[in-house]
């Protein structure tokens, strides 16, 4: 049996995950393990076990031993692909505890570029959005400790701490002459997933920062309290913002779907052999009783909500408004390797859109596509590369597409998508900022 949860490495690593959680298998027996592995392998495994022995006998210093194998697991892991991972005992606890929607920190999503951390998004209303950190932001030194040669896991711990102390980091920003320092003090950061208002006295605007444990039940309470606020005869439609979210809890995307579907496949997972097939429909019924609704995405909406958006497009149930999305399609398996030694986060599949279309690489496109007035200063950043950038990643079934714009205004007046997304649902179209259609290819 195993529990099927979804969590994006945002918060800890990179763009997003999917993963699902299996008990572990320690039952397997070595002969069984050596069937299944040629004789090359085994010689390859002799090899390691050469050097392991040369290092701890003849390197300048007595090296740590349980070091020295968590180093060789993350070499071997990491070097498959983006998201496949090893986690130590404390980076599993700490994973375990973001996915509750409260831990101690700074309040960024981060991942690792180039040997340094890389800024996704500060969190709304943290420590680090108050203290000015932004997107595409690469953090070069923690403290006295330089980012680079650290694991993603470690500079994430060091970034962590008490509630009330401070830390200070120092930042590399495009477009700035020389490295920016900036001092941040710890709190208990509360992810608040689910945010709402209504606009104009007929729209329910709801916007979705992440999928924890507690987003179903936030996504209900505003869609009750909305439909409190306007009568249903009143009511044009809904505006679900996904825009920079980059995904959580695999069983919270299939449930926040299941809240705007009355049935249907949400998505699908697809491994190396058929029978790995998994299928999750949508379940509970549309808390929405059918009224119209947009959908809001851009380059930085990464897997859980790329699963809500493409469910809701291909049964017809929304409108896809913005940028193209991130491209996460991967699945990793959590597999925890017993007490006290962590669990390995493995790609073990693909997902699927219910029309069998991929993201991986690719990407869901809007319906109506809008791009944002970003201020000069932050033009060299408002497009993020996506999943397709990403040295290792997992090929796409079919063109890959790389670089979406991810800028979303601070103020809502500004915000050309959702000024769509409100005239949209009150009948009207207005002329959306459409790039240029590419010029036709020409063989060479």
């Amino acid at each position: 049996m195993r529990k099927n949860i979804l969590f994006i490495l945002g918060a800890a690593a990179g763009a997003c995950l999917t993963l699902l959680v299996t008990t572990p298998q320690g039952a397997l027996s070595v002969s069984i393990a050596r069937a299944a592995v040629g004789a090359d392998a085994y010689s390859q495994l002799n090899l390691f076990g050469e050097v392991f022995e040369r290092v701890r006998a003849d390197y300048v210093e007595k090296p740590d031993d349980s070091a020295l194998v968590e180093g060789a697991i993350n070499g071997m892991v990491t070097a498959l692909d983006p998201h496949s991972r090893y986690m130590n005992d404390k980076a599993w606890k700490d994973m375990q505890e973001t996915t509750h929607g409260e831990f101690g920190g700074l309040g960024i999503e981060v991942m690792m570029e180039n040997g340094l951390v890389k800024v996704v998004a500060p969190m709304d209303d943290t420590p680090a959005a108050k203290a000015g950190i932004l997107s595409g932001d690469l953090i070069t030194q923690i403290d006295d400790d330089q980012v680079q040669g650290l694991t993603l896991e470690q500079a994430v711990n060091k970034m962590k701490g008490p509630v009330d102390t401070q830390t200070k980091l120092k930042i590399q920003r495009k477009g700035a002459d020389k490295l920016i320092e900036v001092t941040v003090k710890r709190e208990i950061i509360r992810v608040r997933p689910v945010t709402f208002h209504t606009e104009g006295g007929d729209i329910g605007y709801i916007r979705i920062t992440s999928f924890n444990e507690q987003t179903t039940d936030g996504l209900q309470k505003a869609i009750a309290d909305i439909s409190k606020q306007i009568p249903q005869d009143k009511l044009a439609g809904y505006v679900v913002d996904l825009r920079n979210n980059p995904g959580g809890l695999l069983d919270q995307a299939v449930s926040v779907s299941s809240t705007f579907m009355a049935r249907g496949e949400v998505v699908s997972t697809r491994g190396r052999t058929p029978e790995e097939t998994q299928r999750f429909t949508a379940h509970g019924g549309d808390l929405t009783k059918g009224k119209p609704l947009v959908v809001l995405i851009n380059g930085g909406a990464a897997s859980a909500s790329e699963i809500v958006a493409g469910a809701l497009h291909d049964h017809k149930r929304a409108t896809l408004i913005g940028t193209r999305s991130f491209g996460k399609g991967s699945v990793q398996t959590i597999i925890p390797l017993g007490s006290g030694n962590g669990a390995l986060a493995l790609t073990t599949a693909r997902y699927f859109t219910p029309s069998g279309h991929s993201i991986q690489a690719q990407g869901v496109k809007p319906d109506i596509e809008v791009l944002q007035t970003v201020p000069d200063e932050l033009k060299d950043r408002a497009e993020l590369k996506g999943e397709a950038s990403m040295r290792g990643h997992l090929a796409a079934e079919g063109a890959e597409a790389t670089g979406s714009q991810s800028y979303v205004p601070p103020s809502e007046k500004d915000d050309k998508a959702l000024a769509v997304a409100y005239n949209f649902l009150h009948g009207v179209m207005v002329n959306a900022d459409v790039p240029p259609a590419p010029k036709a290819t020409v063989p060479n």
